[in-house]
């Protein structure tokens, strides 16, 4: 029988129905469903009058991706999925006091993610006490009061870990760094360590800064946009009106990615129906379905191709990069056979690819999760840097690097201090404003401080927004490591399984949204984000609170501060007043000089980019570096699959809003496994029957029970399934080079049959 507090998703039983794969992403069905989702939850009045709000400059920053506003906005500035997150927010404060005396913790625990989400938002703060079946109320005062004791009980500083979800403003997360670091310890694991940081690492090495170096305006501008491992269509939805417009301007797109893309296939924006406008645009116009783990291998192909060309830009190379001949010799490692193997694409098809960089004179280079989260994330991302560098493709208009960032302020996040491994200028810098000691060894990571929960070694875990659980890998592992703590904290807006697999005792806070207003003693209060191309705006909710307890981000880490440590800041005013936490970080961040000036500017402003603004690069050298590696090895065991997590369309982050990844065609059921057609026939599956899936990895293994096939156009020998539900199968010790991040894109699992579905349970 399964054990609920294994972390694990419980067995899906809902009815699963099959559909056509969509050709055309949004359109009327994407309009559909946005007013769909916010009728349900906040009426149709609410609904038009918030949705007016979302992304404008006198409104709040999207809850949900961090892609970038234009300039010129429209009126209605957001997505299918930020409609959903929005409406999410709006939801009723229905799991209060009355709600958990219903339900036991672990009634809960058998509910699916999407379930627990529908629950509507967090009313009072709760408390689960030692041994307790239930959470029961507890006052503000005196869960703060427990949060503050246990840190002050802790024998060292390090046995207490502050995690960050990439939600929080840069309000919250500077003055939350701020009394962590004061409390003398660095260990700030954030989100970012599960997606991005391999981005961060591999650029930091290359261009001397760990972001992107493009502007929203380049891609009108640029002649070729390669998006690699990425899925726009439900993961950056407004992604696709940049490149509509790009594709208008002429600008060719090519898609690299194992699964074929609704999102980057065809695109009608739903706004263009209201000018009599009713063609779709086609985006890519080459779709490169390479082998997972494979996009290596076909960056090397391209550029020996190049290189053997003599198609570079030597001007650029011989002034602003180093190690070019490295380089180049290294190229000749790779033979054809290797390349096209590994890759599992033909050497015609890549021909083509370097035939259309070869043509550009400005090429952006995107790319997610799709890159970042494999064992090689950080030599794969600087093999992309290495492509651009060729062609000279940083610092000129229309080209550039562009990582697209997830949650809406994942970036700002650590760009004012949530780091875990902070440089030692930063640090001086931090010194300077704070006018305190900061701690100088290095904190951990999400993987490191999964260990030190194992190892018993963690006394106080806080997460500021999130779900922890349901983002890391090895759900089962990373539960039991949980358990092991002695107070869990977890601010939070909504319900999810992370308030249901806790330490000894556990906390729910319950705080503000990004889209409610929010009023102190000092009047009402704005905050500000950063996007994913370094524009950092400010976000003012509208929306009455849903529940009159509910407290701000930064008021709860200026109370647990004064609790803390009195004598080291101002918290009271900083709690109550942002400006004075703008002030202070002014003083005490690169960049931010007369912050609450330049914030207040109609469009915000950008932070300083070397690589973008001026073509200079923060290397030891002053230039750009030129990579070699090695391809990675991507053999598997016969008869074993390589897996990897993806999203569905009805969800983002870990979030379920629904049931439907429509572009995909499947509705109603989330424990699906794609698989391409013939490795079904091979091994006598069909559409529907169930298998189990064993992940291998050094002599350990994880198995996964009851898994739909569903035949898809997959790379044969790959596999993909949704997570969170599949993160059970991640290893947690599995993880990439240099940047410590899970491997979700690279799961061995092998498989076996079960059960068929009966009549009844489809």
């Amino acid at each position: 029988m399964r054990d609920p507090f294994d972390g694990s998703t419980p067995p899906d039983t809902s009815g699963l129905r099959l559909t056509k794969v969509k050709q055309t992403a949004a359109g009327i069905p994407a309009a559909v469903s946005s007013l769909n989702h916010g009728i349900r939850k906040m009426g149709l009045t609410k609904t038009v009058r918030t949705l007016l709000m979302v992304n404008q400059k006198d409104g709040f920053d999207c809850p949900g991706c961090a892609w970038p506003d234009p300039e010129h906005r429209t009126s209605f500035e957001f997505c299918e999925n930020g409609a959903k997150a929005v409406a999410d927010e709006a939801m009723k404060a229905n799991v209060n006091e009355r709600f958990f005396q219903k339900y036991s913790i672990q009634d809960l625990l058998n509910r699916s993610d999407y379930w627990l989400n529908r629950q509507g938002r967090l009313a009072h703060p709760m408390i689960k006490r030692p041994q307790a079946t239930h959470y029961e109320s507890i006052s503000w005062e005196d869960a703060l009061d427990l949060v503050a004791s246990s840190i002050k009980a802790m024998e060292k500083p390090d046995r207490g870990v502050y995690y960050t979800s990439g939600r929080t403003s840069n309000e919250a997360a500077f003055l939350y760094q701020a009394l962590v670091r004061a409390l003398g310890s660095n260990n700030l694991p954030d989100c970012s360590n599960m997606c991005h940081e391999s981005s961060g690492k591999a650029l930091s090495q290359t261009i001397g800064i760990g972001k992107g170096t493009v502007h929203l305006e380049d891609f009108e501008r640029s002649d070729l946009i390669l998006v690699i491992g990425q899925n726009p269509g439900t993961n950056h939805p407004r992604m696709l009106t940049a490149l509509r417009d790009a594709k208008k301007k002429g600008a060719r797109i090519v898609s690299i990615n194992p699964l074929p893309e609704t999102g980057l296939q065809r695109f009608k924006h739903p706004q263009d129906y209201m000018s009599g406008d009713f063609q779709s645009t086609q985006l890519a116009d080459l779709h490169i379905p390479v082998r997972i783990g494979g996009d290596a291998a076909l960056l090397k192909g391209v550029m020996k191709i190049l290189v053997d060309k003599q198609s570079f830009d030597r001007s650029f190379i011989e002034h602003k990069t180093i190690h070019f001949e490295e380089f180049k010799q290294s190229l000749d490692e790779f033979s054809w056979n290797q390349i096209e193997h590994d890759s599992g694409i033909g050497r015609e098809t890549i021909e083509q690819l370097a035939q259309l960089c070869h043509e550009s004179n400005a090429t952006i280079a995107c790319w997610a999760m799709g890159l970042t989260q494999h064992r090689n994330g950080v030599a794969v991302i600087q093999d992309v840097v290495n492509l651009l560098l060729l062609g000279g493709h940083i610092g000129r208009p229309g080209a550039g690097l562009c990582p697209v960032r997830g949650h809406s302020n994942v970036q700002g996040d650590r760009t004012v201090g949530i780091w875990e491994a902070p440089s030692e200028s930063f640090i001086e810098k931090l010194e300077e404003g704070l006018n305190f000691t900061i701690p100088r060894k290095h904190g951990y990571d999400v993987v490191h401080a999964i260990h030190a929960m194992e190892r018993q070694d963690v006394d106080v875990f806080i997460s500021m927004g999130g779900n922890f659980l349901s983002a890391t890998p090895d759900t089962k592992r990373t539960a039991k490591a949980l358990q092991n703590v002695g107070l869990t904290v977890q601010v939070s807006t909504k319900l999810n399984r992370s308030h249901l697999i806790t330490g000894e005792t556990a906390l729910i806070l319950p705080v503000l949204g990004r889209t409610e207003l929010d009023q102190t003693t000092s009047g009402e209060q704005f905050v500000t984000v950063e996007n994913s191309m370094g524009v950092v705006h400010r976000s003012k909710g509208n929306m009455k609170p849903v529940s009159s307890t509910l407290i701000s981000e930064p008021s709860l880490i200026a109370q647990l501060g004064e609790k803390l440590c009195p004598d080291v800041l101002d918290w009271a005013l900083l709690g109550s007043d942002y400006d004075s936490i703008r002030d202070l970080m002014a003083n005490s961040l690169n960049g931010f000089e007369d912050y609450n000036i330049r914030v207040r500017e109609t469009n915000g402003f950008l932070l300083p980019n070397p690589p973008r603004d001026n073509c200079e690069f923060a290397t030891k050298s002053g230039k750009a570096v030129f990579t070699t590696h090695p391809l990675p090895n991507v053999h598997v065991d016969n008869d074993h699959f390589v897996l990897m997590t993806i999203r569905s369309h009805d969800q983002y982050n870990t979030t379920i809003y629904g049931l439907h990844d429509r572009y995909r065609g499947v509705h109603g059921n989330r424990r699906i496994v794609f698989m391409n057609a013939l490795d079904m026939s091979e091994r006598g599956l069909k559409t529907r029957d169930v298998v189990d899936m064993t992940s291998h990895f050094n002599t350990t293994k994880r198995t996964s029970l009851n898994w739909i096939v569903v035949p898809y156009e997959i790379p044969r020998g790959n596999l993909a399934a949704y997570f969170p539900e599949a993160n059970e199968l991640v290893p947690l010790d599995s993880t990439a080079e240099i940047s410590n991040t899970p491997t979700s894109k690279w799961i061995e699992v092998s498989i076996s049959t079960t059960q068929l579905l009966t009549a009844e349970e489809e």
